[in-house]
């Protein structure tokens, strides 16, 4: 009984390892090395350079990331104290002292400046509306110019994100072209012939939406964060003009 037995387990294993043994004799092609590494080490050159591309552009996305968030963070950091300043003062001197421990490049300090400047060059007999107007102008178009700053390398990640898909799916439509080439060839179309190149196609679409995902969702967070600052820093902007216009009137009645 035991003999019967072991010769039945024999067989059965024998049964199992047949078809790779079958498989080998054959000459058919065993699986390649599905793993992503093992992927793209057997990808075609240009699908290669695809997912390279791709990967340096979904890095490049996170440097956006932490550059521009901590540029965006420091400047709501320093809109906010700005609206606090300049809301908390009475006059112009009062906000001069009140951002006087503020480094020179500080918002207040800017457009305190800016709203100095045009009261400075502005004769005393000005009307008070031609001089609102100016500071007015200043003021906006110091304004549009940090807002060019902060926006700067945003529109990368827009870039990013609508491209790369497409490239991604020129380096899968490329890989599947090889593999039907590679059919042709070897007059063979068993899934260990195949498997291996439309596996390595499908990694560069996979890699193309890694870079494009991060970079329409950082896009998209950083788009409302210039925003939400553009209009606190024209409400800044707002009360340096209050300020300026309270000057203006203690110029007139000292007149």
């Amino acid at each position: 009984m035991n003999t019967m037995k072991r010769a039945a387990v024999g067989c059965a294993l024998a049964g199992a390892c047949w078809p790779l043994t079958a498989l080998a004799g054959t000459g058919a092609p065993l699986p390649a090395d599905l793993s992503a590494l093992g992927m793209y080490r057997a990808a075609d050159p240009v699908v290669k350079s695809v997912i390279l591309g791709l990967l340096m552009a979904a890095l490049a996305c996170w440097v956006v990331l932490l550059v521009k968030g901590a540029e965006l963070w420091r400047a709501g950091r320093e809109t906010g104290r700005a609206l606090t300043l300049l809301g908390g003062a009475a006059t112009l001197a009062d906000a001069r002292v009140g951002c006087g421990a503020l480094p020179a490049h500080a918002l207040t300090r800017s457009l305190l400046a800016e709203t100095e400047a045009e009261l400075r060059l502005s004769a005393a007999s000005a009307p008070r509306d031609s001089v609102q107007a100016r500071a007015g102008f200043r003021l906006e178009q110091w304004q549009a110019e940090r807002g060019r700053r902060l926006a700067a390398g945003i529109g990368l990640l827009a870039t990013i994100g609508a491209v790369a898909p497409f490239i991604g799916l020129f380096g899968t439509v490329w890989g599947i072209m090889n593999s039907f080439v590679g059919i042709a060839r070897s007059g063979s179309s068993s899934l260990a012939t195949v498997a291996p190149g439309i596996a390595e196609a499908l990694l560069a679409t996979a890699v193309g939406l890694v870079a494009a995902i991060p970079a329409v969702v950082i896009y998209n967070l950083f788009s409302r964060a210039l925003a939400r600052h553009k209009g606190r820093s024209q409400q800044a902007a707002g009360l340096a003009l209050l300020l300026l216009s309270r000057e203006l009137d203690v110029r007139a009645e000292t007149a």
